[in-house]
């Protein structure tokens, strides 16, 4: 990485407005004042040092989380400057920590790539933090400040001398912003700083939680393709990592891209800005779309592979077991999002200069390994051969009725309400549970649809299998927003899609097999929160006419401890093992009752990690999922 510039001094920072609005909006700031937004503070920091490496300059990162929840975060880059802005008079160290909009990344001298906040991150951080401390190594000497929420508390001071350089950051997060707590997860902060490592080769993390002695180093040499590697663990690959690299010739741009396919069918494609996620892709990803389908398809007509005039592959047969990873850097100051959660790329000019990059490289590795581009090329075609079949079956199901326009299945037992923001859909295991659930719901919102036995596992299945499959039909039907290429969200019937089963084995099986169909072919649901598990008691403790339920081992236990003087040792334990054990009116008042309920809803936090855990669990590779089992065997809990 070509150092930016080694002048990095106090003239360079620049000021666009003050603090205040920060404590007063905290949301607009870092999105949420939840376990989300304290995270985001963390990465703000951290992403501050990722950016002297970014510059050639910092080659470690420690991150220390203290007993009282306060974090440390070092770099050894060249340090914050402290000689004063000539414009403002003041420390720069004291303008970057204490006004919004003050960097060194705005006019591109100091940083050509950056992440963050766009330079807010680290006066943000110390605006909502009920205490900082700066201490910067440069120029031979120690220099400190310290903050109380985002308001220095003296000038910038000389502590001593300095051997080496870098800056240590130490803040509290504010309990009167952060009021869901100020106690960082430690698994999500080695989730975001792994994903960093992946991103910054040669960059080394050091991680400790002194809350529990935990610590956690990430360094990768490969960078994003060993990221590519990682993804791909549990599959079977059919080639080895193919990487291109270009950078434009004004140095400016720089496209990174791994690619790797393996014999699956789901895509896993993860595009990056700089450091940052960019999880509805934008115009990189376009631009490496186009360019993968593009040389494939010069490929299979240079090669022989087909005639011209031929049917060609289409995107869609290209995606199908890719893995890979778009990772773009460029001068910070032209970034452009689509929105302001900076979730999708916007600059116009990178879509062709990743277009030109991946087409060029991805040409000369087919001609220089023949082998490869044969593999992947058996690979697409097996999809266009498998996508024209389904969509042979799709049609002749649809025109069948058995999808669009079909009448809802009869098994379901519909709710009243239209409106699909209160409506509720049950899927419940089995005729016997079904018919309690059908007796105790609100018909007024809420819907039931008994599932027989075991469901499809869709992990390897394609659309026709699922449509023809009578369970993942119905299931599909009632939902009413279509499947695959016929989706039509606004036609989904209910906003809430709970997932019933029994508290045992093949209760859970079944759970597994419905979460499998619904993250890989309607992925939708799952990503916009509208599908929830649902908490039926595991127990019911009763004496005389007094009953209590439990929903856990622990909680049966609080139960009989906070009632001893009343059961005075002899209470009547009924544990359940299948939801048909509880008459319609127990279901409704422990399950189904907004009012007294336990729902769990599903989300996503970690895509990358629930790819590879389906992967695992589900797919056909067996010695992953042997190890995995031998790994958490003793941890299990049987309820056989």
């Amino acid at each position: 990485m070509p150092k930016t510039n080694d002048k990095y001094t106090g003239a360079q920072i620049v000021v666009l407005e003050g603090l205040e609005p920060v404590r007063k909006r905290p949301a607009m700031y870092i999105g949420t004042t939840g376990p989300a937004g304290l995270q985001h503070c963390l990465n703000e920091i951290v992403d501050n040092c990722i950016d002297e490496a970014l510059a050639g300059y910092a080659k470690n990162v420690w991150v220390t989380i203290h007993k009282d929840d306060s974090v440390t975060v070092i770099d050894d880059g060249r340090g914050i400057p402290v000689d004063k802005n000539p414009k403002y008079k003041v420390s720069a160290l004291e303008l970057v920590m204490t006004k919004l909009h003050a960097g060194g990344k705005f006019e591109g001298k100091a940083y050509k790539v950056s992440g963050g906040l766009h330079g807010v991150g680290a006066s943000v951080v110390n605006a909502l933090s009920s205490s900082m401390t700066v201490e910067v190594r440069r120029d031979g000497g120690a220099f400190m400040q310290e903050y109380k929420r985002g308001i220095a508390l003296h000038p910038v001071k000389k502590i001593g001398p300095a051997r080496g350089t870098g800056t240590t950051t130490t803040f509290l997060p504010d309990g009167e912003i952060f009021k869901e707590g100020i106690a960082l997860n430690f698994e999500t902060v080695k989730k975001q700083i792994r994903d960093r490592a992946y991103l910054i080769a040669r960059l080394s993390f050091h991680l400790t939680d002194e809350r529990t002695g935990e610590q956690a180093h990430y360094y990768f040499e490969g960078g994003i393709t060993s990221l590519v590697k990682a993804l791909n663990r549990n599959k079977q690959v059919l080639h080895p990592v193919i990487m291109v690299t270009k950078t434009s010739p004004d140095g400016e741009l720089t496209v990174d891209v791994s690619i790797q396919y393996n014999d699956g069918f789901n895509e896993n494609v993860e595009s990056y800005v700089n450091v940052i996620h960019t999880p509805e892709g934008g115009t990189h990803l376009t631009g490496f779309r186009m360019a993968l389908t593009r040389a494939v398809n010069d490929y299979a007509k240079k090669s022989g592979a087909v005639k011209n005039g031929d049917d060609t592959i289409t995107g869609e047969d290209t995606r199908e077991g890719l893995t890979a990873i778009v990772y773009i850097k460029m001068p910070s100051q032209y970034l452009q999002f689509e929105g302001q959660t900076k979730e999708k790329l916007g600059n116009a000019e990178i879509q062709p200069f990743v277009q030109s990059a991946v087409k060029e490289g991805l040409d000369t590795y087919f001609e220089e390994n023949p082998a490869d581009a044969r593999a992947i090329l058996e690979k697409v075609y097996l999809a266009a051969k498998a996508r024209l079949a389904a969509k042979a079956a799709k049609d002749a199901v649809i025109r069948k009725g058995a999808l669009e326009g079909a009448s809802l299945p009869g098994k379901l037992a519909d709710c009243q309400e239209k409106d699909p923001s209160i409506s509720e859909l049950f899927i419940v295991e089995g005729d016997s549970a079904g018919g309690s659930a059908k007796q105790g719901r609100d018909r007024k919102f809420q819907a039931i649809l008994p599932l027989r036995g075991k469901i499809l596992n869709t992990e390897r299945a394609r659309l026709d299998k699922i449509i023809e499959f009578e369970e993942l039909k119905a299931l599909v039907i009632a939902l009413g927003m279509g499947i695959a290429d016929s989706l039509t969200p606004e036609k989904l019937r209910y906003h809430r899609v709970v997932i019933m089963t029994d508290a045992d084995v093949d209760g859970e099986h079944i759970m597994t097999l419905l979460l499998t169909f619904f993250y890989r072919h309607l992925p939708y649901i799952v990503e916009k929160g509208h599908l929830y598990i649902a908490q039926p008691p595991l127990f019911k403790i009763t004496w005389g006419k007094q009953i209590y339920y439990a929903y856990s081992d622990n909680e049966r236990d609080a139960v009989i401890a906070a009632h001893s003087t009343e059961f005075k040792g002899a209470p009547g334990i009924q544990r359940y093992k299948g939801l048909g054990e509880m008459n319609p009116e127990q279901l409704w008042e422990t399950t189904m009752n907004p009012t007294n309920r336990v729902m769990r809803q599903v989300t996503i936090a970690d895509a990358a990690a629930v790819d590879g855990v389906f992967s695992m669990l589900m797919g056909n590779e067996v010695p992953p999922r042997k190890r995995f089992i031998q790994t958490h065997a003793k941890s299990a809990t049987l309820d056989i």
